[in-house]
């Protein structure tokens, strides 16, 4: 093992070589309070910067033993402190020559605790930082002063700011307690006979649709449950929390335009993650199981069971094993549907103003100008007691389908981002202005289970066997295909794209076998990851991945282009 000084000096002795010369640096350097570990040299200064990890030891790290007790404790604090590096590391990021060099960057997270790859706090104390610098270059000549600058005196500052510095443990200590209330929370939903819980006092306005951040200002209202619909639950550290308990069956969030309806949808579709504390949404949780689906015209379709819904077409076209390479809005979300069932999903999510509305609903008028037997679409509003009977529960807002009274169990009405329960109004007011549609004959079928054929699951490009690049949350390029990921809605975070990228890519041949049904293959996945780690997806040391769900991982391979099923 080299130590700091050692690597001032072989940095310094680099000075003027070409750039390939910064691949002598490595393994490892020992520096006070931590290790240096070089897990890749960049071969380039314009290509992705060196990946580095600092490894810190407990006695150096010296975290408190709240933030160790529990794997959801070690995630939180793991959180909490990549926050506190990228800060770190942001402000001694700077332009030190060509391209990239000088850059220091670590994974950016966003308002939800997640586990990410870039930071681990280990059950033994320790801590493990993976991050990336740009060494610095003039051209492709070796910059070795900056170098030395960059990785012996910047770095190792931002580190033991970040890391070890002394601190007071109460942000620490507050944000593990915000995950672990939060986990309490959501593991009493069931008892509850509920999907979800708001809390009173949240605050579910965002700043914008590209900054998720709260909405601040005189004007926000925090939540306020109805009596009728109010719980208490229970928490470690808060104690008794009340708020809104969104019970299992339908219930719909109607309310006019710009009022909050979807944005109380919105943050229970996020509510399956713990949030930061100041987010305002800490103490709004759902159930593991449920899933946003939307229409999403254009996307392609594999061998996906949609029968329940659309059968009959004038082209004979097969809906048991549906396959486009363009599907329409109804088609799309007909296919999302099923989908989501076929991997576990109990609960749906569903927006009017992002659903195919010939899907949702057919009203009387048209049932009467258009024959039955001369419209194929069997729409959602005729499944919903099916699926209720089922177990399945679905929130769905509604703005102008009010024949969907008729099957809803809870009706919410939202004004001025307060709800109120108008359950018994909705009931009254579809007894006397009934509706007059009659209800499709056709009964729900359990969507056709499919097999992925491995050939079509192809992560290779040009002479790269595996090529996974992601652009944010909405798309990624898997091998030679792009894919849209625009409607996977519950993927908050780039990085767990490409985690899932990634993980298809590891999984082909081993769970994704062409013989194993794609739900047991991703329960199998899943299980596997939660064993091994993320880690185990990639054979290099990177830290450029998140955790996500077996629906967010079925969701993309559902929209790779070239998916094959049987």
């Amino acid at each position: 093992m080299w130590t700091a000084d050692q690597l001032r000096e072989q940095l310094r002795d680099l000075d003027g070589r070409g750039y390939r010369a910064y691949r002598a640096l490595g393994p490892i350097y020992a520096f006070d309070g931590f290790h240096l570990r070089v897990d890749h040299v960049q071969g380039d200064p314009y290509a992705d910067p060196t990946r580095l990890s600092a490894l810190v030891a407990p006695a150096d790290a010296r975290l408190p033993p709240d933030a160790l007790a529990s794997r959801t404790a070690r995630v939180a604090a793991a959180d909490y402190l990549n926050r506190r590096l990228l800060e770190e590391l942001t402000t001694r990021s700077r332009d030190r020559g060509s391209g990239r060099s000088g850059e220091l960057s670590i994974l950016r997270p966003g308002q939800e605790i997640l586990h990410r790859t870039s930071l681990f706090v280990h059950e033994d104390g320790s801590i493990e930082a993976r991050f990336r610098a740009g060494l610095p270059a003039r051209g492709r000549t070796v910059l070795g002063k900056e170098a030395a600058i960059l990785l012996c005196d910047e770095l190792p500052d931002a580190i033991r700011a970040g890391l070890l510095a002394d601190r007071s443990t109460d942000p620490l200590l507050r944000h593990v307690q915000a995950a672990e209330d939060a986990q309490a929370l959501r593991a009493q939903l069931p008892a509850h006979g509920l999907v979800a819980f708001v809390a009173d006092g949240s605050i579910l306005p965002r700043r914008s649709g590209v900054d998720d951040r709260p909405l601040e200002g005189a004007g926000i209202v925090p939540f306020v449950s109805p009596d009728s619909l109010r719980v208490t639950l229970s928490t470690p550290h808060s104690g008794a929390i009340t708020g809104m308990g969104v019970r299992e069956g339908i219930t719909l969030f109607a309310g006019g335009g710009f009022h909050g309806k979807s944005t109380l949808l919105r943050a229970i579709e996020r509510g399956i993650y713990d949030h930061i504390p100041g987010d305002g949404r800490e103490r709004v949780v759902s159930r593991g199981d449920v899933l946003k689906v939307r229409a999403e015209g254009g996307r392609s379709v594999a061998g996906t069971d949609i029968s329940s819904f659309i059968d009959n077409l004038p082209g004979g076209e097969d809906t048991v094993r549906f396959t486009s390479a363009n599907a329409s809005g109804s088609t799309s979300q007909a296919a999302a549907i099923a989908e989501g069932l076929e991997v576990g999903c109990r609960c749906l999510l569903m927006d009017e103003d992002t659903s195919a509305s010939n899907l949702l609903v057919r009203d009387a008028r048209m049932q009467a100008l258009v024959a039955a037997g001369d419209e194929p679409i069997t729409p959602f509003i005729d499944h919903v007691a099916e699926l209720r009977r089922r177990g399945i529960s679905v929130l769905l807002v509604i703005g102008g389908a009010g024949d969907y009274f008729d099957v809803a169990d809870t009706v919410i009405v939202m004004r001025r981002y307060q709800p109120r329960d108008a359950t018994a109004e909705a009931k009254r007011i579809a007894a006397e202005l009934p509706s007059r549609r009659t209800e499709a004959s056709v009964r729900w079928r359990e969507p056709r289970p499919r097999v992925p054929i491995p050939a079509s699951i192809d992560p290779a490009r040009g002479n790269r066997e595996v090529e996974v690049r992601v652009y944010g949350t909405h798309r990624m390029t898997f091998g030679t295909q792009e894919v849209d990921l625009a409607a996977v809605e519950q993927l908050v975070e780039g990085a767990q794209a490409a985690a899932i990228g990634r993980t298809l890519a590891w999984a082909r041949g081993r769970f994704l076998d062409g013989a194993r049904t794609l739900s047991s293959a991703t329960e199998l996945i899943m299980k596997a990851l939660e064993e091994g780690g993320l880690d185990r997806i990639d054979e290099r040391r990177s830290g450029e991945y998140a955790a996500f769900r077996g629906l967010e991982l079925a969701a993309v391979l559902n929209r790779l282009r070239g998916l094959r099923t049987l």
